[in-house]
């Protein structure tokens, strides 16, 4: 994720998105691992986190598992970039 956050995007718009489903106890870790790799890379940053509740929104927002971590938009997991297995797991 590093690698993602220095090479792919500027520091001036990163944007995290952390997509999580209810009783997920990754996604708390998974928010506290992304702020202190930003506070690392001296990155300011946006980190938005995301109750996903319905298949619907699932598959708006390309809700792979939980938690899902994006930025910019991206999966960070390359290999998940191009999956629809949208929904709850």
């Amino acid at each position: 994720m590093a690698d993602l956050l220095r090479s792919e995007v500027s520091p001036e718009s990163i944007h995290v998105r952390i997509l999580g489903s209810e009783g997920c106890v990754n996604t708390r870790p998974t928010v506290q691992l992304v702020t202190d790799i930003a506070r690392i890379l001296n990155l300011s940053i946006k980190i938005e986190t995301i109750l996903v509740t319905t298949l619907e929104q699932a598959e708006k927002l390309r809700f792979l598992g939980s938690p899902t971590v994006q930025i910019n938009g991206l999966d960070i997991e390359p290999s998940a970039r191009e999956s629809t297995a949208f929904g709850f797991t």
